[in-house]
């Protein structure tokens, strides 16, 4: 366990904490299963679509947002990250600066 302590303490100087936990014990793929109403998915959509989100729960979510769009293209298709879909950027100063660049080319 030290040695595995003192590689992620290496590593988490070069990547983010939660990237680094992955040489972690613990860091293991869990399975979920989960349910959402339209208007909880929607705002999940909006929070972990954005830059801003941790990759991996990102990329979760951009896959999700793809087999919505399929099942209820109507319902989901302004769905996305805030920037994208209402021009509004709720990151404050950590921004990525997407909502501006919409909003630039309007």
């Amino acid at each position: 366990m030290a040695q595995i302590q003192e590689a992620y303490n290496e590593l988490a100087k070069y990547v983010p904490a939660e990237d680094a936990r992955y040489i972690l014990p613990n860091a293991t793929e869990t399975k979920l299963v989960v349910t959402y109403n339209a208007r909880s998915l929607y705002h999940f959509f909006q929070l972990r679509c954005c830059r801003r989100a941790q990759w991996e729960i990102r990329r979760l979510a951009d896959l999700m947002l793809e087999e919505v769009r399929k099942v209820a293209p109507n319902i989901f298709e302004k769905a996305g990250p805030s920037c994208a879909t209402q021009g509004i950027c709720f990151e404050g100063k950590m921004s990525c600066g997407r909502a501006a660049q919409i909003k630039s080319r309007s």
